[in-house]
């Protein structure tokens, strides 16, 4: 199936490694060309080069203001236009309800909340009709994952932002999507599972519980994001998609 995602121009956050990583890959593993961000210079210049010529790197933290303007800029003087943005931040700190500093919370409120609205509010200003914006959010949109309680507090509040985006861009022909990851095996998630003590038997208790008996790969995690970000999903906008395993729930 023709995606047609060829010479489409996206630029992707949070991409230096996981599930950012995994979905500019499939992006140009189809046609189209990137331009990744991440906030360690040399892991996203590794990434990019990963990636080939059709890729750019940039060193972006999401919670500085004036990175959304950045990034939507490199993707036009490299790649001559600007066509969807998918935005993915690194999981804050976990940690249960008396763990988390309000520190943590002003942090992970800059970067996972307010940068990931300032991003989307910049490309919808950019975007023409046929654009996207895509968010990478979690499987507590629907219901709190135990020990992520700031993941909790903030993922839902983005998940809304993103349905009130989608009705207000709707009529200019823009469209916003949500992913709603599950346990996929990244890094990310063996941290996760290496916090109880027993990595394995903690996997095996997940596991259990995913209807597919296993965790997702970021290439199968890529491959949903690519697909909601092309013009094959045209006349999906609004949605959530879990990509779990058929475990609603994510964690």
């Amino acid at each position: 199936m023709d995606l047609g995602l060829k010479d489409r121009v996206y630029v992707v956050t949070g991409a230096s490694r996981g599930l950012g990583l995994a979905s500019a890959r499939a992006l140009v593993a189809d046609g189209a060309r990137v331009v990744i961000a991440a906030r360690d210079e040399e892991a996203v210049a590794r990434a990019a080069e990963e990636l080939g010529p059709n890729a750019v790197g940039l060193a972006v933290d999401n919670a500085d203001p004036a990175g959304a303007e950045r990034l939507i800029g490199a993707a036009r003087t490299h790649f001559g236009r600007f066509d969807g943005v998918l935005i993915s931040v690194g999981g804050p700190p976990p940690g249960r309800v008396a763990d988390n500093t309000d520190e943590q919370w002003r942090t992970a409120f800059e970067s996972v909340f307010l940068g990931a609205v300032r991003l989307a509010r910049t490309a919808a200003e950019a975007l023409a009709e046929g654009g996207v914006i895509g968010f990478v959010l979690s499987g507590s949109v629907y219901e709190p994952i135990p020990g992520l309680t700031i993941s909790n507090g903030l993922r839902p509040g983005l998940a809304g932002f993103a349905k009130s985006l989608a009705d207000e861009l709707g009529p200019r022909g823009i469209r916003v999507v949500g992913l709603l990851p599950g346990r996929i095996d990244t890094g990310r998630v063996r941290e996760l599972d290496a916090l109880s003590g027993d990595p394995d038997a903690t996997r095996a208790h997940h596991e259990e519980r995913v209807p597919l008996r296993r965790y997702g790969t970021p290439e199968e995690f890529g491959g949903a994001a690519a697909f909601l970000l092309s013009p094959a999903a045209g006349y999906l906008t609004g949605v959530m998609l879990p990509v779990d395993g058929g475990n609603r729930h994510g964690f």
